[in-house]
């Protein structure tokens, strides 16, 4: 199993992960994200950057990650997303992801990285844990949807 940055010709299986992951958080429907945008974002605008875990010529999980900003800290590195497929799980792949994406957030002096995980998802709470991830109460998520640009 390789973890190595995503490339462009990894898209279309990236989408489907990214798919894969809507279904696991029953939202299916949630994704209308399309190949051409995704790789636009990485590639072109450089919204974003990912990683992918490769076996057998197949990507089987993935971290997308970006630069935030703490007007408090400074730098820092949000996961927006961390997915394994279902069969690959429970074999180091997700902290192989994981731990790429602490140490791209180290190289570059990033104060601390955030992420979000559903209070459900014991299973992901347990491997942050694992991690010495701490959880913070006391703020709720604000979002604003702009659907005439998707």
């Amino acid at each position: 199993m390789l973890v190595r940055n995503v490339s462009p010709e990894d898209i279309e299986e990236v989408l489907e992960l990214i798919k894969g992951l809507a279904i696991y958080e029953n939202e299916p429907e949630a994704v209308t994200n399309t190949a051409a945008k995704l790789h636009d974002d990485l590639f072109t605008h450089k919204y974003c950057e990912a990683f992918v875990a490769e076996k057998d010529k197949a990507i089987i999980g993935f971290a997308l990650y970006y630069t935030s900003y703490s007007t408090w800290k400074g730098p820092c590195i949000y996961l927006e997303d961390l997915y394994i497929m279902p069969e690959h799980r429970n074999a180091g792949v997700g902290g192989q992801l994981f731990d790429a994406v602490v140490a791209k957030a180290r190289e570059r002096k990033a104060t601390r990285m955030d992420w979000q995980v559903l209070d459900w998802n014991e299973s992901a709470i347990q491997f942050y844990k694992k991690k010495t991830a701490t959880f913070e109460g006391g703020w709720l998520n604000g979002r604003l949807f702009f659907p005439e640009n998707e």
